[in-house]
């Protein structure tokens, strides 16, 4: 079965090919790497040489103007100036600078108000002639903000008391209940409450080394009377003395002890200037272990040995209090007791819910007294609890699991196990059904389908679940790509397609204008999330239960995945990557957007479209193995374990798009396995039959794309169907509410098909029939197909449940799902008691088809 999904070239939308090319943060001081200034009649010219034998990916230029001299119209590149300090960072297309070459000719120019000639000027932290090296960024306890008011306007002026330039800064106060700040000149301010978060204007973010932000400092009105409390700039107070560090925990105690383990407990530190974060106990003068509650259980000790144990607090910057009063335990003598507790009884199921079961016991009974319970998920050991309940999470949903419970006494004498219960958790849905629509990152150009447009079809409020795709895989670094706008080649059958490409103008760099907005609103064209995240942000406000998962692969980005999950290194340090970039947020800076943590909190998870593992028939030169289906299975399991260690309350959903082929589930995926790790399989219920634009796949006969039963008249030597595909899952053990079914919001065509008595169903053709788009014949989106082909009669296949259309003397017939198979389809997912459906892509409808899911999963 082949399955492609064709991107638009976007390389032809952006720039010419020579000039696309990878971006990458900004580098420490780059060996090889020089900055040559230029008069030139009303400014200047830099140009950046690289005489080094690698490409630099990324340069930063700093320097300094006479007084009253002021830059602008800067062109390949952006500049920002405080004071006489000037900033200047490249264009997307000229962040590169190739070995032994040059910017030129987009090399950063500029105009300049007076002639004058830069000083001080810095590369990438090191003098421009290529000597010296950068200067570590000022720390926080050089920078204050000192506050003034005038009536009812107040100002915080920034001063940077460090050696070095302040990069950014950040200022929060308290203001008294009821009083509203606004009107906030060179710089941005947020309130929530009393609370006062502010941030600087592009052109006063920097400020220079034993410099101001003056003229351009922070002004805004409050309403009332009152001025701010409780400043911090940068998370330090803002006159910069030191914080004061919480009190010392008191009345720390050994609650138990057993052989080797002692279990203490404190009272609560009071809060210095900062809330207590945790709290750290030491054994004599080594840290022991740490914590955020007030107990905590030292482990690993030695039998009838005496220790000293105290404990410190901690606030949020890490600041120690002194330590309590030290607590003086001696573990237990093993050879006083030999007796262990008796088994725990009536071990029940009391709740259960997608990642967790809630159970309970009848206590044990112990010569010497029961410590701790040990529950047991199979044979691993889940938890260790004091009572009789606990609840065991960490859990994946629809799965079932079997439970038991052991007693322990103070001298680690152990209980048989109790009477095991079973237990299956809910699935990631609860109530109702899974209903998952891709949009793609691609769609806001040929397309014009935006974020907005899944507001406007009412599609929204009806999806569960969003997969934004496509993200690709580093082919050097082997970790998840980010930060790069470079296209595809146009050849479908290039083994190198989609080496290195990526759209991060789409994804947090273009500007949408408030037309394209979901909340109306334009994006700020110097803000650093831009483009389809910021307007998927926007959506999760609107729809705050509408999960959103970032999908990494698909048809043409899938080469590397052998790569990245061949050992565990490399799966380690690839997931790693992904949640960093994805999960995090940690977007590279590029044309001006991007930063730390600015894409946090978008994605609730992550979805892998690996097409296929262990198969040759993928996009040509995709890398495959013997090894691919055992190193997925280990893949899914390594980001289900980093995306769990997150924590912060939040279980992050995995899951993956999964193949129909039988020989492709059996080359690739231990369904049984990788069932552990995923919260849903999204299996392919299209793409059975059809013609690519290259005309190579099946381009002499057509077939049903999306059929739910093999159709009696099929004469291909293969009969794919959806409830082939499902049977197979369902066959190996996966829980039927892990299971979505594919929809094809989209259409494969033919042409100069015959009509063959019937209707063109499985008849001659030659070729696939014009597409949408130029670059992608024999496919159109839903609603594109029918208003491109006015004249097509439309049939309905009852046996195999597939929709076709026949245009007669035009020759055209097409494979797709109109409303009527979807009501089918939707009616077999519930008496298979199926999660759901997934929808590729949204973009091809405007309103019908997602009316026909959500109705008929009602």
């Amino acid at each position: 079965m082949h399955r492609q999904r064709l991107f638009g070239v976007i390389a032809a939308l952006l720039l010419p090919a020579g000039l696309l090319v990878a971006l990458a943060p900004t580098a420490a001081a780059t060996p090889g790497l020089t900055a040559t200034f230029t008069a030139t009649a009303g400014g200047g010219k830099f140009v950046i040489a690289n005489s080094g034998a690698t490409a630099v990916n990324g340069w930063a230029l700093a320097f300094d103007l006479p007084s009253g001299v002021v830059i602008g119209n800067a062109q390949n590149g952006t500049v920002s100036q405080s004071g006489t300090h000037v900033t200047a960072n490249p264009a997307f297309y000229n962040t590169s600078v190739p070995a032994n070459g040059s910017t030129e000719p987009y090399s950063l120019t500029f105009t300049l108000s007076g002639a004058a000639q830069p000083v001080n000027c810095t590369l990438n932290g090191a003098n421009c002639d290529g000597t010296g090296g950068g200067t570590p960024p000022t720390s926080a306890a050089t920078v204050t903000a000192v506050y003034s008011q005038s009536g009812s306007t107040g100002k915080y002026v920034v001063a940077n008391n460090g050696d070095a330039d302040l990069k950014t800064w950040s200022i929060a106060f308290d203001v008294p209940s009821g009083t509203t700040v606004g009107n906030a000149q060179n710089g941005t301010v947020t309130q929530t409450g009393t609370h006062v978060v502010a941030n600087p204007a592009y052109y006063n973010a920097v400020v220079k080394a034993h410099g101001t932000t003056e003229p351009y400092s922070l002004t805004f009105t409050l309403s009332g009377n009152g001025s701010p409390a409780n400043c911090r700039v940068n998370d330090a107070k803002c006159d910069g003395s030191a914080d004061a560090p919480p009190s010392a925990p008191t009345n720390a105690r050994a609650t138990v002890k057993t052989t080797k383990s002692v279990t203490l407990a404190w009272n609560a530190a009071t809060p210095g200037d900062l809330p207590v974060a945790g709290y750290e106990v030491y054994n004599g003068t080594a840290l022991a272990t740490s914590t955020t509650s007030t107990s905590a259980t030292v482990s690993g000790l030695t039998p009838k040995t005496a220790y000293t144990f105290t404990v410190k607090a901690k606030d949020t910057h890490g600041t120690a209090s002194a330590a309590s009063a030290p607590v003086q335990v001696t573990t237990n003598d093993p050879g006083e007791d030999t007796q262990p507790p008796t088994a725990p009884s009536n071990l029940a199921v009391k709740g259960t819910d997608s990642t967790s079961v809630s159970l309970t016991w009848s206590a044990s009974t112990d010569n010497t007294g029961v410590v701790a319970y040990d529950v047991y998920t199979g044979t691993a050991l889940a938890t260790t609890v004091t009572g009789t309940a606990a609840t065991v999470t960490g859990l994946s949903p629809s799965t079932q699991y079997s439970f038991t419970v052991r007693a322990r006494d103070g001298y680690d004498n152990t209980s048989a196990a109790s009477s095991a219960v079973t237990a299956t958790t809910a699935d990631v849905i609860g109530n109702g059904y899974a209903k998952i629509g891709y949009f793609v990152q691609w769609g806001i150009y040929g397309r014009q389908y935006f974020v907005k447009n899944l507001v406007d079809t009412g599609a929204a409020g009806k999806l569960t679940h969003l997969l934004y795709a496509f993200e690709n895989i580093d082919p050097v670094n082997l970790t998840c790509l980010s930060g790069v706008t470079k296209g595809t080649t146009s050849d479908p059958e290039d083994p190198n397609q989609g080496d290195g490409a990526g759209d991060a103008d789409a994804d947090y760099g273009r500007p949408m204008s408030a037309a394209q907005s979901v909340d109306g609103v334009a994006d700020d064209g110097w803000a650093p999330l831009r483009g389809n995240l910021n307007q998927v942000k926007k959506l999760k406000a609107k729809y705050p239960n509408l999960k959103v998962l970032v999908s990494l692969g698909g048809w043409t980005y899938s080469k590397y995945f052998s790569d990245v999950a061949a050992t565990d290194a490399s799966r380690k340090k690839f997931v790693s990557s992904c949640i960093d970039t994805w999960i995090k947020g940690n977007l590279p800076v590029t044309g001006g957007a991007g930063g730390a943590g600015v894409a946090a909190g978008i994605f609730d998870g992550i979805d892998v479209d690996w097409e296929w593992p262990g198969d040759a028939n993928g996009h040509p030169g995709n890398h495959h193995s013997a090894n691919d289906k055992a190193n997925l299975t280990a893949l899914l399991a390594e980001f289900r374990s980093q995306l769990d260690a997150l924590g912060g309350g939040k279980r992050y959903q995995l899951t993956a798009f999964t193949p129909a082929d039988p020989t492709k589930i059996g080359e690739g995926w231990d369904l049984p396995q990788t069932a552990k790790s995923l919260d849903i399989f999204n299996v392919q219920g299209y793409d059975f039959h059809g013609s690519g634009s290259d005309n190579s796949w099946e381009p002499n006969r057509t077939g049903d794309q999306a059929n739910l039963y093999p159709a009696s008249n099929d004469p291909y030597p293969f009969h794919f169907s959806v409830d082939g595909a499902v049977q197979a899952y369902l066959g190996a053990g996966v829980n039927p509410r892990k299971i979505t079914v594919g929809i094809p919001f989209y259409g494969r065509g033919w042409q100069s098909v015959t009509d063959g008595g019937a209707h063109g169903e499985w008849q001659a053709a030659k070729g696939a029939a014009p597409g949408q788009f130029a670059e992608e014949a024999g496919t159109r989106g839903y609603s594109n197909l029918l208003s491109a082909l006015p004249g097509m009669t439309v049939y309905h296949n009852e046996q195999a449940v597939a929709t076709y259309g026949y245009t007669g003397a035009d020759g055209q017939w097409w494979s797709f799902d109109d409303a009527w198979a979807i009501g089918k389809k939707m009616a077999y997912i519930k008496s298979k008691g199926l999660l759901g459906a997934m929808i590729w892509e949204m973009s091809g409808d405007t309103g019908t088809l997602m009316t026909a899911v959500d109705s008929g999963l009602k």
